[in-house]
Formats: structure tokens, sequence, C-alpha cells
């Protein structure tokens, strides 16, 4: 898997909160999938009510045993009836769905009953596709007739944003739609960043726009 780097574990208090980076999943050929907390993380991330995820309680632990298997409990069940509707929304590769790795990766591991997800650090490879999210949008009550499915949007890297020092910005036309989620954000730092397109995939709305999935593509 060549466009996916490391997967990191985020957590946020709540919509509108800000994500922290609590820990991280890597993957080489002799160790498999290890965990470890991001320890600097953790402070700040308790100040909003963090709490370790249950099966990883020992934040000092680089964890080894059943990662996987573990964090693999998140993803959807292959045997759901919608299940193509939602390979296809995620843009998944069929050869990858049995990879839970690959699955964290491009799905984000999200549950209805927490607040964590799994953001993975992608290369700008050829070929490369996957779906994410706008953030910020409830700060900005964006307009429900601006933004559309298929839309083209137009990305800016911001120079100076305190709290995440490759933030990216997200706009139709003139208008500030929101942001890039965080580490899929790293993506437009990378060499031949440029090629680099977001598209709009899905918009959810209920009198206000309350969701923006992109898909990004090179």
């Amino acid at each position: 898997m060549k466009a996916i780097s490391n997967i990191y574990l985020t957590w946020r208090k709540g919509k509108g909160h800000r994500r922290h980076i609590i820990g991280v999943l890597r993957r080489n050929a002799t160790d498999g999938v290890r965990f470890e907390y991001i320890k600097d993380s953790i402070p700040k991330a308790s100040e909003d009510g963090f709490a370790p995820y249950v099966d990883f309680p020992d934040i000092d632990k680089v964890y080894k045993q059943n990662v996987l298997e573990i964090f693999g409990q998140r993803l959807v069940k292959a045997e759901r009836t919608d299940i193509k509707k939602y390979y296809d929304f995620w843009e998944l590769n069929m050869k990858m769905v049995e990879d839970k790795y690959y699955m964290l990766a491009y799905t984000q591991g999200m549950l209805s009953t927490d607040n964590f997800e799994f953001l993975a650090d992608f290369h700008p490879i050829k070929d490369l596709c996957f779906v994410s999210e706008i953030t910020g949008l409830s700060a900005r009550k964006v307009d429900t007739d601006s933004v559309k499915v298929g839309d083209e949007l137009r990305w800016v890297k911001e120079s100076d944003n305190k709290f995440d020092t490759q933030a990216i910005q997200v706009y139709k036309g003139n208008i500030l739609i929101g942001y890039v989620k965080r580490i899929h954000n790293r993506v437009f730092s990378k060499p031949s960043k440029e090629r680099l397109r977001i598209v709009v995939k899905s918009v959810d709305q209920n009198g206000s726009i309350n969701r923006i999935f992109i898909r990004i593509s090179y």
C-alpha cells in the first residue's frame, strides 16, 4: 500500500471541538501493526475529557498484539445488505477490502458511539483517491445553495494557523467553506501536490449544511 504511510488515531470531545492526534498505528513486514499513544498530545486531550481506548489503557506501552483485530471491530461487516453502496461511497479498491489496515485508513473507522477517528497520512501517488470531510463548517454556516455534489473546490495552504502548521483551506470560488481534516491535509504539503484535486462527494443538509464529504484525488 504505497499510498498509505501511518494511520493516526484522533479524538475530539464532540462536534465543533478540535481533534487531538492521540495515537499512531504503524505497519511493517517485521513487526506487523503496532499502536502507541503520542504522549505529548495526551495532556491537552485530557483537558477535553479524553480517556485511553478501553483495549489499550497504558499510554506508555507500545502495543504489538492483536492491534488490527481490536481496531478492526470498528469496521463495517461485509454481510451488510448495503455493503456495495458503502464500498462505493468510500471509493474502495475491491481487491483490498479484506485488509483491515487499508479499511481503517480509507473508511476512518468512525462509530456513532464515540469520537475516535483513524486518519491516514497519504502519499500523492498515481491514482490516489480517498474520501475525507471538510471541517470547520459550524463556524461558517455555509449557505445551503453554495455547495453541490460534483463541485470542484479550490485549496490553499494557510500560512498562519497556530493550531496546525499544515492547515489547508477549502474554497468554493472565493467563499471559504472550511478546512481539510487534520492528517489528511498532509498530502497537500508533499511533492507534486499541485496535481491534487478536491471534488464534493456528498452534502448532508437539513435546513443547513451539516457535513460535506470530499473526494481527494491525484
